[in-house]
């Protein structure tokens, strides 16, 4: 069992809004719920050290991390608040 890595239930607690899960964007503008930050497709350009990746998008390159996908250089990423979190 890895005790490192917890349910997002069981951080937030039953009361509090999940943030949508992977391909979850609600309504036609897509949008988180919660946050209302946009999720965007990403293509990883290379990798970089400590779960960090450079990644382009239509709108330019950036440094996102990749800390909860198993991406790698060429892979089209979900991106949502800087945070990739799926391979698409």
């Amino acid at each position: 069992m890895n005790t490192h890595r917890k349910d997002h239930a069981d951080i937030a607690g039953p009361s509090a809004p999940p943030c949508h899960p992977a391909g979850e964007l609600t309504g036609e503008t897509g949008h988180c719920i919660t946050c209302s930050d946009d999720a965007i497709e990403m293509e990883i350009v290379r990798l970089e050290e400590g779960g960090l990746a450079v990644a382009r998008a239509a709108a330019g390159v950036e440094e996102i991390s990749i800390a909860l996908v198993e991406a790698q250089a060429g892979d089209t990423v979900l991106v949502h608040a800087g945070e990739a979190i799926a391979v698409v």
